[in-house]
């Protein structure tokens, strides 16, 4: 099968970053796999990071977000069927979504938004997984669109992440939605998807906070945690809650002490890697966000399509992550 791997940390820039490969298919599924035929695939930060880490033992493929078609299911698969149009973010531990095949566990895949094309769904499935969870698993709000008087504040709204957990804080809860934003189009970007309020993370978020007279009982940090952490401590209401997701330096804890204030990580592979009881909400987070798309309810974040699924194009979209200035998310679509 032609794939996109990587058997070296390479800069971006270096042509052998990435790399066009013909490897071997990954055979039938066992179990509740899915053998699942790759029509698009989007590009996340965490592609880059994995690629930036120590050389892996042979070729790798990357690739955590996905939309094709089932080909094959497992003996003990039972949600799906071949035929099947559906979108995942797979696991970390497994081969990636940037291969013409991809054995995934049909506990995280979702069936595929009706309304969407492939790009357009491939955009989705890691980011919705990401902000559902954390703004309603870790950050546990209410799913209540009744206004509580309450305020998240989403650190990054026009990153994938963001852009998503903009849409479900809006759409299914009662908060309001203050998010950062430093350029003009960024700006418009967050309006658009629904926050009530833009702030920029250049300045002083605090004072910006405090000027518009709001309780931040949540604060949802996608990206600069440990270089915002003491703003975000004082930006938080007594009792309220952190979530963040990027990888970070560590942090005072003691600074949420007084408040009695919490802390949280989140992260959407944990399921998967450590094999939790509970995988299958992941499908169900899916199936739901699906409807949500499908009603209008949520929009696809979908913001650049690459072009074919090639070694070439990948690295592009791997640059576009990695200079920090992305909008949205960069999608590759088919096979060339």
């Amino acid at each position: 099968m032609k794939a996109i791997a990587y058997s070296k940390c390479l800069p971006v820039t270096d042509t052998d970053a990435l790399q066009d490969m013909d490897m071997p298919d990954p055979g039938a599924p066992a179990g509740r796999d899915l053998l699942i035929e790759v029509r698009a695939v989007s590009v996340n930060p965490v592609d880059a990071k994995q690629r930036a880490k120590a050389d892996p033992k042979g070729a790798r493929i990357l690739g955590f977000d996905g939309a094709g078609v089932v080909r094959a299911a497992g003996p003990d698969a039972a949600l799906f069927q071949p035929g099947d149009a559906v979108f995942w973010a797979g696991a970390i531990n497994r081969p990636g979504s940037n291969a013409e095949l991809q054995l995934v566990d049909e506990r995280v895949v979702g069936r595929m938004p009706q309304s969407l094309t492939f790009a357009e769904a491939a955009a989705m499935p890691l980011t919705t997984i990401t902000a559902w969870e954390g703004l309603f698993d870790r950050l546990r709000i209410a799913r209540d669109p009744t206004p509580t008087g309450e305020a998240v504040l989403i650190v990054g709204g026009a990153g994938g992440v963001g852009s998503i957990a903009i849409q479900l804080a809006r759409k299914l809860t009662g908060m309001t939605v203050i998010t950062t934003a430093s350029r003009p189009e960024t700006r418009d970007w967050c309006l658009d998807l629904g926050a009530h309020h833009v702030i920029d993370h250049r300045e002083d978020m605090a004072a910006q906070v405090k000027a518009l007279r709001l309780r931040v009982s949540r604060i949802f940090s996608t990206t600069s945690t440990a270089a915002n952490w003491a703003m975000l401590c004082a930006m938080l209401a007594p009792q309220g809650m952190i979530c963040a997701i990027d990888e970070g330096s560590a942090v005072d804890m003691s600074l949420l002490r007084a408040k009695s204030a919490g802390f949280h990580w989140e992260g959407m592979f944990a399921r998967t890697l450590f094999q939790t009881p509970d995988m299958v909400e992941q499908h169900r987070l899916l199936t739901e966000a699906a409807a949500l798309l499908d009603a209008g309810t949520l929009r696809t974040t979908l913001t650049r399509h690459l072009g074919p699924i090639t070694a070439e194009n990948l690295r592009a979209g791997h640059a576009l992550v990695e200079g920090g200035s992305m909008i949205g998310k960069a999608v590759a679509e088919g096979w060339v």
